[in-house]
């Protein structure tokens, strides 16, 4: 029912920025899309929750706070994540999430990598 697809990442230094962008296709054009984010992996971590929208709401995980910014567009269903300040920490396979009547879907993944 939903697909999503991400672009955007790739390699940056220390201090630097990247936009990530997740383009969502629908295929039942009656369904609405209740909350849409990025989330990122690491070999060494469990998936973990980098920041999510809601219809009026935002939320950030603390690591990354003032330093990212979601953005959303429930005309085209796409959700874009500025990154700034990005630090080796930061490195990743970020995956955009949506949930749509209490489903998750998940993209293919986009490879994030600060180098110090």
């Amino acid at each position: 029912q939903v697909q999503l697809v991400e672009s955007g990442g790739g390699l940056v230094q220390t201090g630097g920025s990247l936009r990530l962008s997740c383009a969502a296709s629908v295929t039942i054009s009656s369904i609405s899309i209740d909350v849409m984010g990025w989330y990122r992996q690491t070999p060494r971590k469990q998936r973990e929750l980098v920041a999510i929208t809601t219809g009026g709401s935002t939320t950030y995980a603390a690591s990354v706070k003032g330093r990212f910014t979601i953005s959303r567009d429930n005309a085209k269903n796409t959700a874009d994540l500025q990154m700034s300040s990005l630090k080796p920490e930061d490195t990743a396979v970020y995956y955009c999430n949506a949930i749509v009547a209490g489903k998750f879907y998940w993209g293919q993944g986009t490879q994030v990598t600060v180098s110090s």
